[in-house]
């Protein structure tokens, strides 16, 4: 890992910005492809049928555009020793990836409320609910506005702590998962799994498409802890 970090340093930028923007092309390509592929092995009355008109086609790829600078920008602050990320250690793995679990859920959760309770509701995140029944695309037909502020969130973390460079692989990986997971449209545990004490506070398709649903609850990501807490979760 060590060596491929070492051999992007030495890359010239035009060439960095290809590497990203396939890196994010791929990740969503992913996305769409096992998200329909669990949607037709878990497939029942729940689902809904759906295609992919062109206006979300475009805001996936001006999304993807976007993420795309964020990753760039991520690269260059570390570049520049603003990001600070530790290659050894692995014992330190597991807990920064739950600190990076638990602190970018929070700032979405507050984030995510604060655009639903104010005129930024309206202005750029009813965008990404104009789909009542969320099908893979939708976690990247979002606003402009909001993919920059996700990213600049994530940006500060990492700004404000140094952590293990697997974490934060582990942490990304498990953060496109949620996202994938959340927009289903339909919902692959049975009940009795999701009401498990070991899985009951975490953020399911469920959880998620109950916010679709119903914009007034349920703004966390990963978890439900936060709307717990401050009287935002609705089972549905």
């Amino acid at each position: 890992m060590e060596d491929i970090i070492e051999s992007l340093i030495h890359l010239s930028t035009p060439l960095l910005w290809l590497i990203f923007l396939i890196e994010n092309v791929a990740i969503t390509m992913g996305v769409l492809i096992i998200g329909k592929m669990l949607q037709q092995k878990f497939r029942s009355s729940q689902a809904v049928s759906y295609h992919y008109t062109a206006h979300e086609v475009w805001v996936c790829i001006l999304t993807n555009t976007l993420n795309t600078v964020v990753t760039y920008v991520g690269f260059w602050l570390w570049k520049e020793g603003i990001i600070k990320i530790s290659l050894t250690g692995w014992i330190s793995i597991i807990p920064d990836f739950i600190i990076l679990f638990m602190i970018m859920d929070l700032l979405m959760y507050i984030f995510h409320f604060i655009i639903h309770k104010t005129f930024l509701y309206h202005a750029i995140h009813q965008l990404h609910h104009l789909s009542v029944n969320p099908k893979p695309i939708d976690l990247f037909v979002l606003h402009p506005v909001e993919t920059l502020c996700f990213g600049g969130l994530w940006l500060i973390v990492l700004v404000g702590h140094s952590f293990n460079l697997y974490a934060i692989i582990l942490y990304l990986i498990v953060n496109v998962i949620f996202g994938m997971v959340g927009h289903l449209g339909m919902e692959p545990l049975p009940e009795r799994i999701r009401s498990s004490p070991l899985l009951k506070y975490i953020g399911t398709s469920t959880f998620h498409h109950n916010h679709h649903q119903d914009v007034s609850h349920n703004f966390g990501f990963y978890t439900n802890l936060w709307d717990r807490l401050f009287g935002t979760f609705s089972k549905g």
